[in-house]
């Protein structure tokens, strides 16, 4: 890895932020499982269906066993290839609802009420913005739908780039596209891991833990920011 020096905190003039579980909510494992059953109707007793949520609801989670390397960040086909791979070592669940799920997993996925009007304040406050996402599906989709294109400066996606976080690679991606220095820049996400790969640059890094409902504490990002830089008026 190359060495950095590590610079002087001082102003921020670039904030860089994750998409999932950040600015956009995955939903809940209800919603998910009525989308693919109203596509594949599969007969499921109370039971089962409690089973097959929760098993939907840390689907994810058995990804770092079955693809250490994120590859399923680096292309749709592989995104869809580890899916069906976690889907096969659950609790039964055929290839049509397997589908289903798939299909409609973005349907399910929806920007938290804070997203936007933290991405306005920040283009008020003069501050240039780029999100910076291990995505291997078509995040841009959900962020046209749910009106958060017109609010960022930039996009780094992963399967775009070819890298993934913590890769500091991909900090260095936002970094040029926004055209600043480390030193200038914030990023904001979700996960100390992945998200804090930006660190061996000298990128301060705020984590807003994963969480539930329709806010995520967005409004600490500006109000951060200004804090910061009325330190350095």
């Amino acid at each position: 890895m190359t060495a950095h020096t590590w610079p002087v905190p001082g102003r921020v003039d670039g904030v860089v932020l994750d998409i999932h579980s950040t600015l956009v909510d995955q939903g809940d494992a209800t919603e998910w499982l009525d989308r693919a059953l109203a596509r594949a109707p599969h007969p499921m007793d109370a039971g089962r269906r409690a089973e097959v949520e929760a098993f939907l609801d840390r689907i994810w989670e058995g990804a770092r066993v079955s693809d250490p390397t994120s590859s399923r960040d680096l292309s749709f086909a592989d995104h869809a290839r580890v899916f069906h791979g976690l889907i096969e070592a659950g609790p039964g669940i055929d290839r049509p609802l397997s589908d289903a799920l798939y299909d409609v997993m973005l349907d399910t996925w929806h920007a938290y009420d804070d997203a936007v009007p933290m991405l306005a304040a920040l283009r008020e406050l003069g501050v240039r913005t780029c999100l910076l996402s291990n995505a291997g599906v078509d995040i841009r989709s959900v962020l046209d739908r749910e009106g958060i294109t017109d609010w960022y400066d930039h996009a780094v996606l992963s399967y775009e780039v070819g890298v993934v976080k913590p890769d500091p690679r991909i900090f260095e991606a936002a970094l040029g596209a926004l055209d600043l220095p480390a030193a200038s820049v914030l990023m904001v996400g979700d996960n100390a891991h992945d998200d804090g790969g930006g660190t061996v640059l000298g990128m301060r890094t705020l984590i807003l833990p994963r969480t539930s409902g329709r806010t995520h504490g967005l409004a600490a990002v500006p109000a951060l920011v200004r804090g910061i830089n009325a330190a350095f008026a």
